[in-house]
């Protein structure tokens, strides 16, 4: 199918990325260097501007939301709409959970957190609506004695990444990043989380040996050193030029679109998802929304990709 659905930018890893991690295949029979865990943080701290006790290696960004228990929060508040992972987590482990959900525009401004929720989590750019918050808006989040968790795992694909605090120190902060999306590593799963290494070091207690295989720690050294940085700087560039011409043409077409940053559009339709099983049937996949909580049946998700036009003449032709 052509794939709008999965926001992974490339069929796979660059070349030179392919080359670094098969050059540590020989070595697998070897359990994961102590030296390679090193390297990797040290490489995720100098690309932020961080202390290495402020960086955690994990398995894929959504490992980080797996570990929030660890936490021990009593009232967790989940800004709607938004990646459903963390509820998962956090309701299984019996926490309780308020969603706090925000209106379209789909912004922070007016949002109300409960005073005694110990834990907030949100994305930005928030998945799927594609809103970018402003930084003091999510800094205004915090309070002594609460955790503000920010999944920032389509920042890198937003030039300059404005709005990050990847490199804003503050205890009451953890941001978690992903590489799996803008280095096509979803078959890898590799991320890491920043934040105080009092914070860290609850999140990460009790977590088993060995919890990244060589070939993540390898991936996650390779993607944070400055010629891979630039690399996606360059990549996020040319997306966010692509995005600009894939809005403006929907709009012109006739589809309301968010306003937002992130390297996906979500849309409005009306009935969404007749129009997603018509998609489907000319063998093109885009997201359903109305699994996010705070959304209903009139919204679709899609990747910013070339063949954009290829999916709006069938949009055109699943709405007539």
């Amino acid at each position: 199918m052509l794939d709008f659905a999965v926001n992974v930018r490339s069929a796979q890893p660059p070349s030179w990325l392919l080359e670094r991690l098969a050059a540590r295949l020989p070595g697998l029979g070897h359990y994961p260097n102590a030296d390679d865990v090193r390297r990797a943080t040290r490489a995720v701290a100098l690309r932020h501007g961080r202390g290495e006790d402020e960086v955690v290696l994990l398995a894929g960004g959504a490992e980080g939301f797996a570990l929030l228990p660890r936490l021990r929060p009593r009232l967790a508040a989940l800004i709607a709409p938004s990646f459903t992972e963390p509820e998962v987590a956090l309701v299984t482990a019996g926490i309780a959970v308020h969603h706090v959900v925000l209106d379209p525009p789909f912004g922070l401004a007016g949002a109300i957190v409960p005073e005694q929720a110990d834990l907030v989590v949100l994305g930005n750019p928030t998945n799927p609506t594609s809103v970018l918050h402003a930084r003091d808006e999510i800094l205004a989040l915090c309070r002594p004695g609460r955790i503000v968790v920010v999944d920032e795992a389509f920042a890198d694909a937003i030039p300059g990444e404005p709005e990050s605090l990847a490199s804003h120190a503050d205890a009451g902060v953890i941001v978690l990043r992903s590489l799996t999306k803008t280095w096509s590593l979803a078959g890898l799963r590799v991320g890491y989380a920043l934040g105080g290494p009092d914070v860290l070091a609850r999140l990460t207690a009790a977590r088993p040996h060995w919890p990244l295989g060589t070939l993540q720690l390898e991936a996650i050294a390779a993607c944070s050193e400055p010629e891979a940085v630039a690399e996606a700087a360059a990549g996020a560039r040319e997306l966010a030029a692509l995005r600009s011409e894939m809005v403006e043409a929907f709009e012109a077409a006739g589809f309301d679109v968010v306003d937002g940053r992130a390297p996906y559009l979500m849309f409005s339709v009306p009935d969404a998802e007749l129009v997603r099983k018509k998609l489907h049937a000319k063998a093109i996949a885009v997201r359903r929304c109305d699994t996010f909580v705070g959304l209903d049946g009139q919204y679709l998700r899609a990747a910013v990709r070339a063949e954009w036009p290829v999916l709006l003449r069938a949009l055109l032709e699943a709405t007539r």
